[in-house]
């Protein structure tokens, strides 16, 4: 089985230089599309290559030197943050120090050629068979800010209420991207700054990137929503293609499949599960980690599918000698994190495999001597039962001469071979000095070892108590938005329900036939109010609540009616209307004619609840007292100026003749 695995299922980018420069004039690009079969070929200028990067997100822009598509390193930041969420910039040869791509190419035997279209190409088919370095200049943590879409200067009259309603549209969406966030179940860290009204801005600092992120850059009218991930202090780089050691593989068949990846020292490098993957991707998913030795499961006997797999591998099986419990499962992953029941099922596979090997794992290592791959053999002796001694003589050219046997009649050593004698007891002090060297070394190996796997377990221990604390911050902060919420509808129920009651008595003293109106309400008559003597105000009181024959009318502004206003109010027939500032001439004589009382509203206490009110009868009666006193002197006073207005035309009539 191939130790390298493909991207040849994902479209590559290929580009080299064609003509030009990046640094001065306009360049052209050889661009080559391979997507594992097809490959199409095109000369592009680097304005058009940026736009096919955006409209086709390929998975991997491949290039020779990453410095042919940015003229220095502030541009190829800046390029590296133009590019899709999916989509890598890979330097096929290498990292700080690149090799040629001739030889690149010629050692993982891809054609190559001096052309600019077959260095493209051979880019494309290096980066798509995992060969070169990521170029990486941000860290997989983003930063969604919401602020203001517009500025709060100057706005006349309206500048508070205006810089109030754009700070509260401001927490409003912050405080549905936190609950996005939440939703999602994403860590973040929130910053806020709170201004007049509500948010001047919001911060959220969150432990992912862009792309798996439920929010989206935009700008609406006051809000504007922006995201950034978070750059390096410089350019890094990182191999598509990780070492691939020899380890234990556990898997957990089923509707989800889990594998679990362990090394022959039984640390725990990699849990992964899925419901939809099938056989080849994990097969694929396994060969990205390592070589498998042991294929493992947690039941006897070993599953079909999981035999299907250690066939795969050519490895060797493991099962217990009986299903292992639920609770010793729990027992010995209890110092690993897991996301469910499957990977802790295949992790203590595969933990339990690298326990029942330990003493071969040991036994093997002990007779391994240096530069020999020790991983290699002991696949060799665990996975094809093969001897150490075997392993090892197929390993190891014997390039030691066999003794001639000559005999020699004995003579005196000369003064050269008395100098080879000395030098050779010299060199077996030497390599016994060494050989003491190499002991001390290992004892400080196995310490390092040991400190390092205490630092380790540590480390994950510190990160379990970070997640814990950023969960008890999350969950902190949305119980204090909760409460927030909770006492602010508490505060709007109970305005409401004193509003309600007001409602219910003043609807009591309107249905006063009723037999559930209190005695203590009786004395009291409603009101029905008019904002302003307008045709428009009179039809819309009626409509809200009704105005019929006998009602009491209170005119908040009686200024400014005419004769058909007034008409059509007198056409209701109210008991009595109480105004708020004076009636016109027109509208006064209407009201009089039609012997509709009309007094001022301050002379009756009234309380209101909206557009209803309540007064007290005895004041109302009074007012309608009044008017009548006024009316009969009115009509008087009239009656009187009729009389000298007919005593004064007599008189002129007389005069005349």
């Amino acid at each position: 089985m191939s130790t390298r695995t493909s991207a040849l299922d994902a479209v590559v980018f290929g580009v080299d230089v064609q003509s030009g420069d990046v640094r001065g004039d306009a360049p052209s690009y050889a661009l080559v599309v391979y997507d594992g079969e097809d490959v199409s070929r095109d000369v592009v200028t680097h304005r058009k290559l940026r736009r096919l990067i955006d409209d086709e997100e390929p998975a991997i822009v491949a290039t020779d030197n990453m410095y042919e598509l940015a003229a220095d390193k502030d541009q190829l930041i800046h390029f590296l943050g133009s590019l899709p969420a999916g989509t890598k910039l890979v330097q096929v040869t290498g990292a700080e120090q690149p090799e040629p791509l001739s030889r690149v190419a010629k050692r993982h035997g891809i054609p190559y050629g001096k052309q600019p279209m077959k260095e493209a190409e051979a880019a494309a088919r290096l980066a798509a068979h995992n060969v070169g370095h990521e170029v990486s200049a941000f860290t997989d943590t983003t930063t969604v800010k919401v602020s203001r879409g517009r500025s709060t200067g100057s706005g006349g009259w309206s500048e508070d209420r205006y810089t109030r309603r754009i700070h509260g549209s401001v927490r409003k969406r912050a405080r549905e991207v936190e609950s996005e966030l939440e939703d999602a179940n994403l860590e973040y860290d929130r910053d806020v700054r709170e201004a007049y009204g509500g948010f001047a801005n919001a911060v959220f600092t969150v432990e992912t990137r862009p792309q798996d992120i439920p929010v989206s850059r935009n700008r609406s009218g006051d809000v504007r929503v922006e995201i950034e991930r978070e750059r390096r202090d410089g350019i890094e780089f990182h191999p598509l293609a990780k070492r691939r050691d020899h380890v234990v593989v556990g898997i957990d068949p089923g509707t989800t499949t889990a594998v679990a990846i362990v090394s022959l020292e039984g640390e725990v490098l990699d849990v992964w599960s899925s419901r939809t993957s099938d056989t080849a991707d994990v097969i694929e998913w396994i060969v990205e980690r390592g070589r498998p030795i042991v294929v493992a499961a947690d039941v006897t006997p070993m599953p079909e599918t999981v035999e299907k797999f250690r066939r795969s591998f050519d490895a060797a099986g493991w099962v217990p000698d009986s299903d292992l419990p639920v609770d010793e499962k729990q027992h010995r992953t209890r110092e690993h994190p897991y996301d469910d029941d499957h990977q802790r099922d295949a992790m203590a596979a595969a933990l339990y495999a690298v326990d029942a090997h330990e003493d071969q794992f040991e036994r093997i290592a002990e007779r391994i001597p240096p530069g020999i791959d020790r991983g290699e053999v002991t696949a060799r002796v665990v996975a094809g039962e093969e001897s150490v001694e075997a392993v090892l003589a197929d390993l190891i050219e014997d390039d030691e001469p066999e003794e001639e046997s000559t005999e020699h009649e004995p003579r005196e050593p000369t003064e050269e071979e008395r100098r080879i004698k000395d030098l050779e007891k010299q060199v077996e002090r030497l390599q016994s000095h060494v050989g003491t060297l190499e002991d001390r070394l290992e004892e400080k190996d196995e310490r390092i070892h040991e400190l390092e796997n205490n630092l380790s377990g540590a480390r994950r221990q510190e990160r379990k108590e970070v997640r814990r604390d950023r969960e008890v911050s999350r969950l902190d902060r949305k119980a204090d938005r909760l409460e927030r919420e909770r006492d602010e509808a508490r505060e709007e129920v109970e305005a409401l329900e004193g509003k309600v009651e007001r409602m219910k008595a003043l609807w009591k003293l309107d249905h006063s036939n009723f037999s559930d109106v209190s005695a203590e309400k009786e004395g009291l008559v409603p009101v029905k109010v008019i904002e302003k003597f307008t045709k428009g105000a009179i039809r819309e009181a009626d409509e809200q609540y009704g105005i019929a024959a006998g009602d009491v009318v209170h005119l908040r502004d009686a200024s400014g009616a005419g004769r058909s206003t007034a008409e059509l109010l007198a056409g209701f027939e109210p008991r009595v209307v109480l105004k708020e500032g004076g009636l016109s001439d027109v509208a006064d004589e209407i009201l009089f004619e039609t012997e509709i009382p009309v007094g001022p509203a301050d002379d009756v206490a009234m309380q209101e609840v909206d557009e209803l009110a309540v007064a007290r009868e005895d004041d109302v009666e009074a007012v309608i007292d009044d008017w009548h006193d006024r009316a009969e002197k009115r009509t008087r006073d009239r009656k009187a100026e009729m009389v000298d207005q007919l005593i004064s035309e007599h008189r002129a009539g007389d005069n005349e003749v």
